[in-house]
C-alpha cells in the first residue's frame, strides 16, 4: 500500500498548499477565435465512438503514458510547480459564450503523465495545444524548456464569470490519475472521488488508471451542466466516461461509465470515494495532536436496498482493515462529515465545512457490497479512507460493466430520514462504574443520538437499546437523556478478550418500531490497549 498512500499524500498536500492553480477559461462561440490558444484541427466526436475506442483498447497491450522530456518534468518539484500560474488573458470564456471558465494544471514531478484536453462544440472537438506561454512562470523556471504540445496535468472549473471573484474561486477539479473533487454547499473542498479503484488493499499492488483525454463542453447558462467526456486507461482496465457537472448550492455530478477489463482484477471498486480520518472524539489521544478532532469525514453512511439506514463510524486502525456491507440494489452510500461544530476542530482549514459525498445509484446495480477500506495514518496529509461498490462475481479479462450514478457534494445527506434519530457522536472509555474496581477487559461505549422522533417520547418513557457484537459479551446497557439538550446517550460495556476485531451494532426502538438508524463500529482491542497504555 506504500505507493497508494504516497500518491494520496501528495494529492492532499498539494491541495492544502493552494497549488490548484489560478484560472483560465477555454471556450468561445467559434473555437478558432479562442484568444491566445493554439487549437488542433477539428475532429468529429460522440460518446458512442469513445466507448468503442475504450472497448478496443482493452484488447490491446497497455502502454503507459510517458512524460514529455521526463528529465525536465522530473525537476518541476512541489515548490516549482506552485509558481506556475495560468494567464487570465487566455480565457476563452471572457466573451460570455460559456458560464464557467476552465483552468489547466501544469505538468510536474508528481503529475508527470500528460493529459490531452479538447474543446467540444456541436460534435466537433479540437485539442488545446500546450505552450509554455500560457503560464506565468519565473524567468529561470525549468518549465520554460518544455516544448509545445507537451500536454497538461488536469483542469478545474471556476465560478460563473459574471461573479467578480471567478478568477480566484473554483468549484471542481480533475487532477492526478482518475481523481476529481468538488466543493460543497459550504464552499469548501474536502474528500475526493475517483473514476475507478483497482485492487485497493489487496494482495495485488493497487493500480491507478489515468484519465488520458478530456473532451469538455461548457454550460451556456448557469443552470446548465458542464459536460465532460473522459477516456480512462490503465494496466488492467479501460473506460469511457460522461460527466454532467451542475453548480447549484453544492455540486451535483451525473456519471455514466462503460468499463472494459483488460486483465483480471482482484477487487474492482465502482464509484470510489477517498477521504481522511485521523482521529475524532472516540479515539482522541494526547499522542496525536493538540486539536480536538482532525478528519475530512467521520463516518460511512448507508441506505440499503432493503431500506435500512446505517451509520458506520470511521476508524484509524493499526493495520489495514477492509469491511464489506453486502446489499442488493443499494439506494445510496457516502462518506459524510456529520460533526459541523467548529469548536470540535479549532483549525483554520475548516474541517467543519468539509462536504460529504453521497453516491446515488441509477438503475439496477444488482448484488454486491459497499466496501470500506481503513488504512493507518499518523498525520492529516494522508488520505487513508476509501469506500466503493464492488459488484458480485470476478472481474475477469474480457468482462465489461456499465454503471450510472449521481454524486452529491454537500454537507448533509440529500435524502435525510426525519423519522429516525441519527448517531452524532461516538465516545469510548474505561468499562465499569465510577467508584468501583474497573475491569481491565471491558471498554465502555457511549453513543449520542439526536432526532425529532426522540421528542415524541412521553415523560418517563425510555427507548429500548438493542446491541449486538460479533464476539464477546455486552454488559451494563443503559440509556438516558443528556440534561439541557435534545440528545439521548446510549451506553454499554463490551467485555472481550484477545486482540481480534469486534463488530458492534446498535439501534434504538419503541416496541417493534425502530427509533434510530443502525449505528455500527469495529472495535480494535489492540489499538484501544495502546491508547490506554
Amino acid at each position: 500500500m506504500t505507493t497508494s498512500v504516497e500518491r494520496r499524500r501528495f494529492l492532499k498536500s498539494i491541495a492544502a498548499a493552494g497549488l490548484i492553480l489560478p484560472s483560465m477559461s477555454l471556450y468561445s462561440h467559434a473555437m478558432a477565435e479562442v484568444p491566445g490558444l493554439d487549437l488542433g484541427n477539428a475532429q468529429s466526436f460522440d460518446f458512442a465512438s469513445l466507448i468503442e475506442r475504450a472497448k478496443g483498447m482493452a484488447t490491446e497491450p497497455y502502454e503507459a503514458p510517458v512524460a514529455p522530456n521526463p528529465e525536465i518534468v522530473g525537476r518541476i518539484d512541489y515548490d516549482t510547480h506552485g509558481k506556475l500560474h495560468y494567464k487570465r488573458d487566455h480565457s476563452p470564456f471572457s466573451d460570455g459564450s460559456g458560464t464557467y471558465p476552465l483552468t489547466f494544471f501544469h505538468l510536474g514531478m508528481y503529475f508527470a503523465k500528460p493529459v490531452h484536453m479538447y474543446l467540444l462544440e456541436n460534435g466537433q472537438a479540437r485539442e488545446v495545444i500546450y505552450k509554455p506561454d500560457y503560464f506565468d512562470m519565473p524567468e529561470d523556471s525549468i518549465a520554460r524548456q518544455l516544448p509545445a504540445n507537451s500536454g497538461f496535468a488536469g483542469f478545474r472549473l471556476h465560478e460563473n464569470q459574471a461573479r467578480d471573484d471567478w478568477k480566484t474561486q473554483d468549484w471542481a477539479a480533475f487532477l492526478g490519475a482518475s481523481y476529481f473533487r468538488a466543493i460543497g454547499d459550504e464552499g469548501q473542498y474536502g474528500l475526493s472521488a475517483r473514476g475507478i479503484a483497482v485492487n485497493t488493499a489487496t494482495s495485488t499492488p493497487e493500480e491507478f488508471p489515468d484519465f488520458r483525454q478530456f473532451f469538455i463542453e461548457p454550460a451556456k447558462n448557469p443552470e446548465d451542466p458542464v459536460t465532460v467526456y473522459a477516456l480512462l486507461d490503465g494496466p488492467s482496465i479501460t473506460g469511457a466516461y460522461k460527466f454532467l457537472l451542475y453548480r447549484g448550492e453544492g455540486v451535483t455530478m451525473d456519471v455514466e461509465k462503460h468499463l472494459f477489463v483488460r486483465k483480471d482484477i482482484e477487487r474492482l471498486g465502482i464509484a470510489p470515494l477517498t477521504s481522511m480520518f485521523w482521529y475524532s472524539e472516540q479515539n482522541k489521544s494526547f499522542r496525536f495532536d493538540w486539536r480536538p478532532e482532525v478528519h475530512d469525514s467521520d463516518g460511512l453512511e448507508l441506505w440499503t436496498g432493503g431500506g435500512e439506514r446505517i451509520w458506520r463510524q470511521l476508524n484509524n486502525p493499526e493495520t489495514i482493515r477492509a469491511s464489506a456491507f453486502g446489499d442488493h440494489n443499494p439506494r445510496g452510500f457516502g462518506l459524510m462529515q456529520r460533526d459541523r461544530d467548529v469548536k470540535n476542530y479549532l483549525d483554520g482549514v475548516r474541517y467543519h465545512r468539509r462536504p460529504g459525498l453521497w453516491v446515488e445509484p441509477k438503475g439496477e446495480w444488482n448484488d454486491g457490497a459497499v466496501q470500506l477500506i481503513e488504512i493507518p495514518t499518523d498525520d492529516e496529509i494522508h488520505d487513508n479512507i476509501a469506500a466503493f461498490w464492488v459488484p458480485n462475481g470476478e472481474a475477469k479479462a474480457g468482462n465489461s460493466y456499465q454503471f450510472k450514478y449521481r454524486l452529491h457534494w454537500q454537507a448533509q445527506n440529500p435524502f435525510p430520514v426525519t423519522e429516525l434519530a441519527r448517531a452524532t457522536a461516538t465516545r469510548m472509555g474505561r468499562g465499569g462504574e465510577p467508584g468501583t474496581n474497573r475491569p481491565k477487559d471491558e471498554i465502555k461505549f457511549s453513543v449520542e443520538f439526536e432526532g425529532e422522533v426522540l421528542g415524541t417520547l412521553a415523560y418517563g418513557e425510555f427507548p429500548e437499546v438493542v446491541v449486538t457484537s460479533s464476539r464477546g459479551e455486552i454488559v451494563r446497557t443503559k440509556i438516558e437523556p443528556i440534561m439541557d439538550t435534545r440528545i439521548w446517550r446510549a451506553a454499554f460495556d463490551l467485555k472481550a478478550t484477545g486482540t481480534d476485531p469486534v463488530d458492534l451494532r446498535m439501534y434504538l426502538k419503541r416496541g417493534d418500531a425502530p427509533l434510530s438508524e443502525t449505528w455500527m463500529f469495529q472495535h480494535l482491542p489492540a489499538l484501544s490497549n495502546q491508547q490506554q497504555g
